[in-house]
């Protein structure tokens, strides 16, 4: 095993979290890492984790205990392949339409008799073997969603979870609030709390749109950031987590999204 696909060490400082500007895919990294762990013949119940708790100026300001049936659980890479398909099915628009050779404009005349010319019969130049006929068997429009169960969705979310988790790239923070609003007062601070990253890609999570750990501020600030995405935790998703390499998410943010997961599903 190469040197950049061991883990990292979920406790470390945030300014020694960046990565090599070849590290593989989300899903790859945490495999790897995952396959560096002694293997045992019994099923052993993932111990819960503390990790710092940090604010925008890249100050410890505590800690925070991560529960290990959330964070701690093995990283199932083909139940975040069925969740990643069924949001993008979910989300696909399915507005595609050819017209068939009933909509098609014309072709109300028969051609040419049936019989008597020697010719293959028709009877409308709209039909699908003709130029400027109708298409046969094209798309419709119609809805690509499919179902998946409950307890698979939740099942994805807690492998995401726990593969930031597990590569070192989720850090949890007092408020991500930003007082003066100002795109180049959170640009500053997270240089400092990532200055040696390959890249820059987070996702943030606050409690809500008018929450006082983040709210509209932290989204006037980060409007003007292509790089970074701010969510509210009802909204928190698998391919939201897999497509950005960073996840920051505020104490209680995380509260909401530990309490979430923790209830029992609904019948």
């Amino acid at each position: 095993m190469s040197a950049d696909l061991q883990p990292c060490a979920p406790h470390q400082a945030l300014a020694s979290l960046a990565q090599p500007a070849d590290v593989p895919a989300t899903i790859c990294r945490t495999f790897a890492a995952q396959a560096a762990r002694p293997q045992s013949g019994t099923q052993e119940a993932a111990k819960d984790s503390t990790v710092p708790v940090h604010n925008l100026q890249s100050e410890e300001v505590g800690q925070y205990t991560l529960p290990g049936s959330i964070f701690g659980i093995p990283v199932r890479t083909d139940i975040l392949h069925r969740v990643v398909r069924w949001q993008l099915a979910k989300r696909q628009q399915g507005t595609h339409k050819t017209k068939t050779r009933s909509e098609v404009s014309g072709g109300g005349r028969k051609p040419r008799p049936q019989k008597g010319q020697g010719k293959a019969r028709i009877g409308t130049i709209r039909a699908g073997q003709m130029r400027g006929g109708g298409v046969i068997h094209g798309p419709v429009v119609r809805s690509h969603e499919h179902s998946l169960n409950r307890k698979v969705r939740r099942l994805g979310l807690k492998c995401a979870l726990a593969a930031k988790t597990l590569e070192g790239r989720l850090h949890v923070f007092d408020s991500l609030d930003v007082a003066d609003a100002k795109t180049r007062s959170l640009d500053s601070c997270l240089d400092k709390l990532l200055p040696n990253a390959p890249r820059r890609s987070i996702l943030m999570v606050d409690s809500g749109k008018q929450s006082k750990d983040g709210g509209i501020r932290l989204r006037r600030a980060a409007a003007n950031l292509p790089w970074v995405d701010i969510m509210p935790q009802d909204g928190l998703n698998v391919y939201s987590i897999l497509q950005r390499d960073q996840l920051f998410l505020t104490t209680s943010a995380l509260d909401k999204v530990i309490a979430k997961l923790n209830q029992s599903i609904e019948r």
